[in-house]
């Protein structure tokens, strides 16, 4: 997450002429449609109308801008479409035109082996508004994917915009405004809202910098509720973070963060579900200007203390950093991009650390693994007090195994010193090691190796057949929510989740 808070940057569309003319066709409830010919309507004629000023109809599908119920276009290319109904995507291949809103009370669903291609010119997006929902749910052999429209070995970060759900669940910020454009609100009261299913998707190349600072994110989570289901997520070359939770109480499980630009699991503004499974794959040239975490968590933007706090917990994750690459160097002539950099206005800048809290968060991780960054973990008390937390045990960091870092700790943004920071003077005390790393080696099960290859194979998170990771868990702090397992990290001995959905190479991929 950048510092800065997008607004849109689309003004208002006028209401569409014909509006009235339509309005005694029939709804579309009924409607379905696929690039089969399969789609079926009671009647050929769209309901449209106007949404805050921006067009609304009953349908989205279309063919170059015109209605068609058989089309293969989402949205009708206008750069924001409102969608006012309940559909069903026939499994098929899509594109994706402008910023797409599933408005309150509607419903878009997706069969599982659907394609939807982001497309670039209108920086499509898909966002699913409080009270509207998606559905897409994917099987293990047949993943829903939102990709790049570029063809094959041409797609970059920032190709396209990225999904977002927007719920009715608690922040503390009470109500707030999406992250990265839209025009949409998210907040409540209603913890165990509802906003959809997204199991066994694929989220790639997403991230499109409408302005400086100002992306999407792969998938980004504003309010979510406890009722939503999401579980096998895999987003990759995100422009921007590649998870970010901004409150809400929804819980996930197997998510996959492949090769990010910033962040890979962003934490914000009273984020409190539960997470377990995870693993994140960083490429050692692509990081952002704002220095990138496996972790950033705040409670707020100012640090203030309100409440609901960012007190989540993630359990088996799995962080494989830059350092993998034998000829990893954290520097910004190293850091370029290579193949990905997508020549967008987005800036490049340096490796941080696999875990970065601060701004009052009191997030919570055990039973996890990090490889190969250049710092630990940094507990950052610049804003609010998120090292209180961890002393008064608010915010517990336990059973956690870092290997082949740099250094264990480091208290300050953008300071790579295992030394304690002094925030009045901002200088470090040479004679006297970081509050994050004294703080890490005292909590129960935590340890800090040189190396990691007596413990995963050379991918960096694949266990060896006598790792001892496989044994070294432990559940007695956790909720019941959470899968008992014996490992540390996201794997186990004959346990890789990862199989028949996944995709690490999008880029060589036909779609």
């Amino acid at each position: 997450m950048r510092k800065m808070k997008a607004k849109s940057v689309f003004g208002c569309l006028g209401i569409l002429a014909m509006a009235t003319a339509l309005t005694a066709c029939s709804s579309s409830d009924d409607a379905t449609g696929g690039n089969d010919g399969s789609g079926t309507s009671t009647s050929d004629a769209y309901v449209w109308s106007t949404d805050g000023g921006v067009k609304a109809c009953d349908n989205i599908l279309f063919t170059n801008g015109r209605e068609d119920k058989n089309g293969t276009e989402i949205g009708n290319g206008d750069a924001e479409f409102v969608f006012k109904g309940k559909q069903t995507l026939k499994k098929g291949t899509y594109t994706l035109k402008g910023w797409v809103y599933i408005a309150d009370g509607s419903e878009l669903t997706i069969e599982p082996g659907t394609i939807i291609k982001g497309d670039k010119v209108t920086k499509a997006a898909l966002i699913a508004e409080r009270g509207g929902k998606l559905i897409a749910r994917g099987t293990k052999t047949e993943p829903i994917v939102f990709t790049s429209a570029q063809p094959k070995n041409s797609r970059r970060p920032g190709d396209w915009g990225g999904v977002i759900l927007c719920g009715k669940a608690q922040n503390n910020q009470q109500e707030m405004q999406i992250e990265g454009g839209p025009r949409t609100k998210h907040g409540g009261n209603d913890d165990a809202d509802n906003s959809g299913v997204l199991s066994y998707v694929r989220i790639e190349f997403a991230g499109y910098p409408f302005a400086t600072d100002k992306e999407i994110n792969g998938l980004t989570l504003g309010s979510i509720g406890s009722g939503t289901q999401i579980d096998h997520v895999q987003v990759s070359y995100s422009n921007d973070d590649s998870f970010e939770w901004f409150g809400g109480t929804v819980n996930a499980k197997y998510l996959v963060a492949y090769k990010g630009w910033d962040d890979d699991f962003d934490t914000d503004n009273g984020y409190s579900g539960n997470v377990q499974f995870g693993l994140v794959i960083r490429d050692s040239r692509l990081a952002d200007v704002s220095q990138s975490n496996g972790f950033e968590s705040d409670n707020c933007a100012d640090g203030s203390a309100v409440s609901p706090w960012t007190s989540a917990t993630f359990s088996n994750i799995t962080f494989v950093g830059p350092k993998l690459d034998a000829s990893f160097q954290n520097k910004t002539d190293y850091i370029n991009g290579g193949n990905y950099f997508p020549n967008n206005g987005s800036a490049l800048g340096k490796f941080q650390s696999a875990m970065h809290i601060r701004r009052n968060s009191r997030l919570n991780c055990v039973n996890s693994f990090a490889v190969g960054y250049p710092i630990g973990i940094i507990l950052d008390n610049e804003k609010g007090n998120t090292q209180g937390a961890a002393t008064n045990g608010i915010l517990k960091l336990q059973n956690i195994w870092l290997a082949g870092m740099d250094i264990t700790g480091s208290d300050f943004n953008k300071v790579y010193k295992d030394e304690l920071y002094d925030y009045a003077t901002k200088t470090t005390n040479a004679s006297a090691k970081s509050f994050s790393s004294t703080f890490f080696l005292e909590q129960p099960g935590n340890k800090v190796l040189d190396s990691w290859t007596t413990l995963v194979e050379s991918n960096g998170y694949t266990p060896l057949a006598n790792s001892p990771l496989l044994s070294a868990a432990t559940y007695s702090t956790l909720s019941s929510w959470f899968v008992t397992a014996n490992y540390i990290g996201a794997f186990g001995a004959n346990d890789n989740w990862l199989s028949g959905w996944t995709n690490f190479d999008p880029q060589g991929t036909d779609y």
